[in-house]
């Protein structure tokens, strides 16, 4: 019931431009992490097409960018977010993991860990009352996202208490998040990224 469960999320969640990757423990989710952040360019400037070449006005922004690379991660515990520091360290990459306000000028990556999945979409639930869970799920370009498998629901259906219970702990924040930012709504024609993250990627964690 469960491999059906895993293999409905990952279709769904591919469907809409989601990569999705299996990983075993926590320590791969970061290096996953760290790995992606260090191969992408620190530009600022990403968009879909971004393969092809910018404008002249728009490459000129590019000198404002200072090089740097950043990963945003509010949400992990201690352990995580020590290890992702020792990890993005030696890459030389930033991790910020509070005052988000402050990186409005994009971030490279946020990476959190899903409060649920619902595999009948592959949409992926986050309790956001933190603002800066918020940003980094928006700000950032690729945005990537640790699923432990043990929190993969059917549907709404299956998890209505649990969605409900983190209602009743005060949280005006149900983060419902599937694929990238997406919209059509000029001329019909797709875009992504432009209103959030460019890329999601999913690591379903396999913790059962």
């Amino acid at each position: 019931m469960q491999e059906e469960m895993v293999n409905t999320f990952t279709a769904k969640a591919e469907a809409v431009s989601a990569v999705v990757r299996k990983v075993s423990n926590m320590q791969q989710a970061l290096e996953y992490a760290v790995k992606i952040c260090d191969e992408k360019e620190a530009c600022r400037l990403l968009l879909a097409g971004c393969e092809l070449a910018v404008s002249n006005s728009a490459a000129e922004l590019c000198q404002f960018s200072s090089g740097e690379k950043f990963i945003a991660a509010p949400g992990l515990d201690r352990d995580a977010l020590t290890g992702l520091q020792a990890l993005a360290k030696e890459r030389d990459i930033k991790v910020v993991s509070s005052g988000l306000r402050k990186y409005a000028s994009g971030l490279d990556m946020g990476l959190a860990v899903a409060d649920l999945g619902l595999a009948e979409t592959g949409t992926l639930v986050l309790e956001c009352s933190s603002e800066d869970l918020r940003l980094s799920t928006m700000l950032c370009e690729i945005n990537i996202l640790v699923l432990p498998v043990s929190r993969m629901r059917t549907g709404t259906d299956e998890a209505e208490e649990e969605l409900a219970a983190m209602m009743k702990n005060g949280s005006a924040y149900l983060s419902f998040i599937t694929g990238a930012s997406r919209t059509a709504d000029i001329e019909r024609v797709l875009a992504l990224g432009v209103h959030g993250p460019l890329e999601l990627h999913i690591l379903l964690w396999e913790d059962d």
